[in-house]
């Protein structure tokens, strides 16, 4: 699948917003402790991926109830869906002058009925976009960081009517911010947000 930038402004995949708020304190002194113990921008990459997917619990997974969607708030509480969890990366990473995409795929939803989208982000080494998803393992889910193949979470079921959607996003899509802001809890969450784009 080729990568499509919705933008030709690679600055744009730097920029500072609402929800990758990569100026907010808590993010620059993540980023900051992070870099400390790091020779260069791939190693502190690979950093940030590792901080995000570890120690940021996927709040299915923990059955928190708590809807996180700036990455601030991510950070600071430690609870997040992939979405969430994709903004909090990207900021990470945007602090320390690595482009960064907000990117998608369209999985089938956990509880069989319907399509969700799926959160993950894209990192711009060498000259090309390569995805990573910062969602969480768990049994069954074995995702890493990969400048060479990538190493998702989930591949797509095309029977299923699943798919990877090609374009890199600089901001995070509307229609999965608003259901994020707009959502009470989590259970509330998960029958709002959009199946696809």
């Amino acid at each position: 699948m080729e990568l499509i930038q919705d933008t030709a402004d690679l600055s744009a995949y730097l920029a500072a917003d609402e929800v990758i708020d990569h100026h907010h304190p808590v993010v620059r002194a993540t980023a900051a402790r992070l870099a400390e113990e790091v020779a260069d921008s791939y190693a502190y990459a690979q950093a940030a991926y590792e901080f995000v997917r570890d120690t940021v619990p996927h709040s299915a997974d923990t059955d928190d109830p708590r809807v996180t969607w700036r990455a601030s708030d991510v950070l600071a509480l430690r609870t997040g869906i992939c979405h969430a969890k994709a903004h909090a990366l990207a900021a990470l990473l945007r602090a320390e002058d690595i482009p960064t995409a907000l990117c998608y795929q369209r999985l089938t939803h956990d509880d069989g009925g319907g399509h969700v989208l799926h959160g993950l982000v894209a990192v711009r080494f060498r000259g090309a976009w390569h995805r990573q998803d910062p969602r969480g393992n768990k049994p069954g889910v074995d995702a890493r960081f990969s400048l060479d193949g990538e190493r998702l979470a989930w591949v797509p079921d095309p029977a299923s009517d699943e798919a990877d959607h090609p374009v890199l996003y600089a901001a995070p899509h509307p229609a999965v911010v608003g259901a994020l802001k707009a959502a009470r809890d989590r259970p509330h969450l998960w029958r709002t947000l959009p199946g696809g784009l």
